[in-house]
């Protein structure tokens, strides 16, 4: 899944907005954010404009953790 984030700034304190997109519309996603980049550009009340994603295939838990205790790490340089 694809969410783009974006500020408008028409009230006093600012409006939060976010778009989604499904997983197989990144297209999509990457052309509504260059939309309002361009929005931004040309002086228009869009602020903050991000991208993220979150892929429902991943292997494991997001984020870092310890790894196993029987991981072996070794340093391969001399």
């Amino acid at each position: 899944m694809f969410v783009v984030y974006w500020l408008e700034e028409g009230t006093s304190t600012g409006t939060a907005r976010f778009e989604r997109f499904a997983a197989d519309e990144m297209t999509k996603a990457l052309a509504f954010t260059e939309t309002l980049r361009k929005k931004q550009a040309a002086g228009d009340d869009v602020s903050v404009v991000t991208l993220c994603s979150e892929n429902p295939r991943s292997v494991g838990k997001a984020g870092a953790s310890d790894p196993p205790a029987d991981y072996a790490w070794k340093k391969r340089r001399p």
